[in-house]
């Protein structure tokens, strides 16, 4: 996760210098995206037959070299040149990413069926970390050793995990299976769990290319600095995901109001991010780095309880359990949240071009608003 969440205090301010527009920035986000939607489809399809262990140590290898080649990039010319190998690079980055997280989510799933949204909700302490970690430490490596650094740093340490992994993880086997992504994903209720995940990750994928450049020109601050600000959201999205996860296992019947609360609180936040023009506020630090903590935690009640509410709805339809139906879950779960992540930044690079960031965001939070209308109608919640 640091390696992904590196990129957001200087990345956007030093491909602008090379020639990239708001929308090629953001164009550049989503790609990743992408790339991690179509990948998460063929590998979750896959998963029994390549083995979980296998695919999420390959992952972590390539990630780990292809990070230390993003740090190349700044050798390379400006222009149509250096955006392409942007796209190329992050291509492959996306790629290794969606093997681990999807073999990674389906190997804790195996390992702790009774309690699936405790462990994911612990877990997202250490993605919360990485989201903590990557701005603050990217954009002091960058201010103090500049553009290569951050990335050959990480994707040096990436490596090093590599044989640790190779020791420590269990080798679970399977037996293929004979469901599909379309009979998981016609279903109602998956459907409705789709679309929260796709509004989630769109409002989250959003502030990728366009909140650090709103930090800047709005409050000025430093790029070392701007990474702190970062924290407010991931730092109350790790620290209260193991809560709401252990309530999400303990008391499955309140996941129905964690959904609803957790899209609408989305809605309103971002409304208040910058805040929209159409309130007559004017922005402020402390209110924004507010608004971002409320973001964090609102996105943990609604992010965690999705997995498990998935899960089961396909255990309630027919599904066998096992390895090759954790694998059918994680990667449409992770393809969902990729597609939201492509959407997000590619939509929100265009309209905080046009309309500025006030509005943008005020417009991206109508991605929860549309899947709150549909939360109460989940009878079967």
């Amino acid at each position: 996760m640091i390696c992904y969440s590196i990129l957001g205090p200087f990345f956007p301010s030093e491909a602008e210098k090379k020639g990239a527009s708001n929308t090629i920035v953001g164009l550049i986000f989503g790609c990743f995206a992408l790339f991690n939607f179509l990948a998460s489809l063929i590998l979750g399809n896959y998963l029994s037959q390549i083995g979980a262990k296998f695919m999420f140590v390959a992952g972590m290898f390539v990630s780990g070299c292809v990070t230390i080649l993003f740090g190349m990039l700044d050798k390379v010319p400006s222009g149509p040149m250096f955006i392409s190998f942007c796209f190329l690079v992050r291509a492959m980055d996306a790629i290794s990413f969606s093997a681990a997280i999807t073999a990674s989510f389906s190997i804790l799933a195996k390992a702790f069926p009774t309690n699936i949204a405790t462990v994911l909700g612990s877990l997202e302490i250490f993605s919360g970390l990485g989201l903590v970690l990557g701005p603050p430490l990217g954009g002091f490596l960058y201010q103090s050793f500049g553009y290569e650094v951050p990335f050959i740093t990480l994707g040096c340490i990436v490596l090093a995990l590599v044989p640790v992994n190779m020791c420590i993880l269990p080798k679970y086997d399977s037996t293929p299976r004979k469901e599909s992504f379309w009979k998981l994903i016609l279903l109602p209720k998956v459907l409705i769990l789709c679309l929260t995940i796709f509004s989630l990750s769109a409002c989250l994928g959003f502030m990728d290319p366009t909140m650090s450049l709103f930090i800047l020109k709005k409050f000025r601050l430093p790029a070392g600095y701007v990474g702190l600000v970062f924290l407010g959201l991931a730092l109350s999205y790790s620290l209260s995901s193991p809560l709401l996860g252990l309530l999400s296992d303990k008391l499955p019947y309140i996941r129905k109001w964690l959904l609803i609360f957790g899209d609408l609180m989305v809605a309103v936040c971002l409304f208040m991010l910058g805040p929209a023009p159409v309130l007559h506020i004017e922005s402020q630090l402390w209110m924004f780095v507010l608004v971002l903590v409320l973001i964090g935690f609102s996105l943990g009640m609604s992010a965690i309880p999705l997995f498990p509410e998935i899960l089961q709805c396909a255990y309630e339809n027919g599904f066998e359990e096992g390895l090759s139906l954790l694998g059918l879950v994680s990667g449409l779960f992770n393809a969902m949240w990729s597609l939201g992540a492509f959407v997000g930044p590619v939509l929100g690079g265009f309209l905080n071009e046009e309309l500025g960031f006030e509005w943008a965001a005020a417009i991206q939070g109508g991605w929860p608003l549309l899947s709150f209308q549909f939360q109460p109608a989940k009878s079967s919640l």
